[in-house]
């Protein structure tokens, strides 16, 4: 599978273990749930334009989006985790690999 490919799979995972985040956590879980969102708006700006992206242009496009949409992942973990939301906790850490690992093959 291509890092173009890989990407967007990432992203669509991401959006979609958002919504299920949004209908299981309280409101009170609101700050975390949007730095889930802010990460997912990150890597939704590149979803079109990755595939266009010449391979060896791909890790200086894409580590530094990646690398905050990730930061943005560990910040809502952390809020969850502070409030004992661990099965939350325990998908975003799964999100948040996948990201690193994406991150390892550039």
């Amino acid at each position: 599978m291509s890092i173009s490919e890989r990407y967007r799979q990432i992203v669509e995972q991401i959006e979609q273990e958002a919504d299920r985040l949004y209908e299981v956590l309280p409101e009170s879980t609101g700050k975390a749930l949007r730095q889930v969102d802010m990460a997912v708006e990150e890597l939704q700006d590149w979803l079109e334009a990755v595939g266009e992206i010449p391979r060896n242009q791909l890790e200086s496009k894409l580590s530094p989006v990646l690398l905050k949409a990730h930061g943005q992942l560990d910040r809502a973990r952390v809020l969850l985790e502070a409030e004992e939301h661990n099965a939350a906790v325990e998908k975003i850490w799964e999100l948040e690999q996948l990201i690193y690992r994406l991150l390892n093959d550039l």
